[in-house]
């Protein structure tokens, strides 16, 4: 029943999505891709989703195919309220649409430019903005769909491609919740180390502006 829906445990999203599960798969990597909400379990749900295919009664493939087409009208969406609102959407104080994390996902937009969509597709949270950066800063639609669309295919086709092989694993397939939040851990550590590396730059502009005072 989706009353008990889990949104942070894969292997429960998708059993309580039934014999809608690749719609749900879809659902959930669109939301996650274009409407702004970043912490839904996308890496582990397709990982997931490849590992759990035959009770699930569906095929690797069709996960790969429906979570590419979900990330690329998702990032089309995001990339179009860029367009259409920019920074507008942020405030300070918010939780989700901070200008923190908008700061966040320009650097690394600066630093990768039409990259960053294939890049940052791999990395929680900053998939969610990149597309609403690209937006924002008015790059041109046809590279942006060029990108966007190699991001979203080889995101799918290696989040699926790692469940088939890790589902070949008995003590894997056996242990699925723990494979879970191995992926959380793993796909969250590039963001905290990004977050961590911040805080360390601002303690040493503070430090440095105390000492010259």
């Amino acid at each position: 029943m989706l009353t008990a829906l889990n949104p942070f445990d894969a292997a429960s999203v998708l059993q309580a999505f039934g014999p809608f599960v690749l719609g749900g798969i879809a659902l959930l990597v669109f939301i996650e891709s274009g409407v702004l909400f970043p912490f839904l379990p996308g890496d582990s749900l397709l990982v997931t989703a490849a590992i759990l295919s035959g009770p699930l009664g569906i095929s690797p493939w069709q996960v790969a195919l429906v979570a590419s087409i979900a990330a690329l009208a998702g990032d089309q969406v995001g990339f179009w309220l860029g367009r259409r609102f920019g920074r507008r959407l942020f405030r300070d104080d918010a939780r989700l649409l901070s200008t923190a994390r908008l700061a966040e996902a320009e650097a690394f937009f600066a630093r990768y430019g039409g990259l960053s969509l294939v890049v940052g597709r791999f990395v929680p949270v900053v998939r969610t903005y990149v597309p609403l950066v690209a937006g924002t800063a008015d790059m041109p639609y046809r590279r942006f769909l060029l990108w966007n669309a190699v991001g979203a295919v080889g995101w799918s086709c290696a989040m699926t491609l790692v469940g088939v092989l890790l589902g070949g694993i008995p003590f894997v397939a056996d242990n699925i919740d723990v494979l879970v939040i191995v992926i959380v851990a793993v796909s969250v550590l590039p963001v905290v180390i990004a977050a961590v590396r911040r805080r360390r730059k601002t303690h040493r502009a503070e430090g440095t502006a105390d000492r010259r005072e």
